[in-house]
């Protein structure tokens, strides 16, 4: 079904659908309503690749993640498709899997696409990529990589923070034993939450214990494997808190395959609050860090570049902030030495 027949049905010029199509102000709303009407009639569907060859837009924004495994991913990637489709775009979607020769086949699929705008919401990024993009044009969004310059826009999450609140609320259970798994210590991100939670131990309570300090890779196994490690040490510690919440579903496994109990032998605490965390057993503590929110924040850094009459006028290099929450459930409580009744009464007047 053509252009033409659309316009004969809807008695309009074949310029008029044009510009309904493209959603122009100029269309009279009651000749659009007419003109869509036409388009729903004779199951007509615009073809987008002719449509940006005629407009220059190709109406998509790219989108790269670490790896689409990982539950938080296509958490984010479903906030993002949400977002976009508010806004009038379709999203292309790659994954590395932390491989960075893959990411640079990424970045050149989506140059490849005419990518209006790209989010790499990854931990790996090279800077001959970077130069790319700022060469091309391309107003591109970062997590935690890089630095935000000219149409680069960088979201920081400030993992300290989370980081934290998991160590002050274990503390005040009564916790002074606190083992933690890292992710794998080459991303950034997970050098950031270890040494957050060495800082934190230290200052809060003058532990040092580095040795409870295990190198996780950010999965299932890899959380098993660490926390088996863990709780095979001489002096066990009485709660681990894990960089994300796949390595804290590993811990949990590992506890239970060792006959223990969470929370009464060890308590547990994850990081990230994907929608699994909470049917568990026991439901994981965890640091909630907002998928929607972080798609509401990239998708609005590039459409300011994109379109700033509509979207504001964007700020050059600007960075954006965005802070995890702790969420209490069931995997967390008092070390079986103190009067739990007591620790448990005091933490929640803490944390109320």
């Amino acid at each position: 079904m053509s252009i033409r027949e659309v316009a004969k049905r809807a008695g309009v010029s074949i310029s008029t659908v044009s510009r309904t199509i493209n959603n122009a102000s100029s269309v009279d709303p009651k000749t659009a309503a007419r003109v869509k009407k036409a388009m729903e009639e004779l199951r007509y569907y615009p073809n987008t690749h002719a449509r940006s060859l005629v407009s220059g837009r190709s109406g998509i924004l790219g989108l790269i993640v670490s790896e689409i495994t990982n539950p938080f991913f296509p958490e984010l990637v479903k906030g993002f498709e949400d977002v976009a489709i508010q806004h009038g775009y379709e999203i292309m979607l790659s994954s590395t899997g932390y491989d960075s020769a893959r990411m640079a086949l990424c970045v050149r699929r989506m140059l490849e696409r005419q990518a209006e705008g790209v989010a790499i919401m990854t931990s790996e990024m090279d800077q001959p990529l970077i130069d790319e993009l700022i060469h091309r044009q391309v107003p591109t969004v970062f997590l935690d990589v890089g630095s935000a310059r000219g149409l680069i826009s960088n979201i920081v999450v400030d993992y300290a923070s989370g980081i934290n609140q998991a160590v002050e609320y274990l503390l005040s259970l009564g916790h002074r034993r606190i083992g933690f798994i890292s992710g794998p210590l080459t991303l950034k991100s997970a050098r950031i939450r270890r040494s957050a939670f060495i800082e934190c131990l230290r200052r809060k309570a003058n532990i040092g214990n580095e040795g409870m300090v295990k190198e996780g890779d950010h999965t299932i196994d890899g959380g098993l494997a660490a926390m088996f490690s863990l709780l095979e040490s001489g002096d066990p510690p009485t709660a681990v808190l894990t960089s994300n919440d796949m390595t804290a579903i590993g811990a949990l496994y590992a506890v239970r395959r060792k006959g223990w109990s969470v929370p009464d032998d060890v308590s547990v605490i994850g990081f990230d609050d994907i929608h699994f965390a909470q049917f568990t057993e026991p439901p994981l503590t965890t640091v909630a860090l907002s998928r929607r929110l972080l798609a509401e924040m990239a998708i609005n850094a590039l459409l300011q570049h994109l379109d700033p009459e509509k979207y504001g006028t964007p700020v050059q290099g600007a960075e954006y902030v965005i802070t995890p929450a702790l969420v209490i459930r069931a995997s967390t409580g008092a070390p079986r030495c103190l009067p739990r009744d007591t620790v448990e009464h005091e933490a929640s007047a803490s944390f109320s």
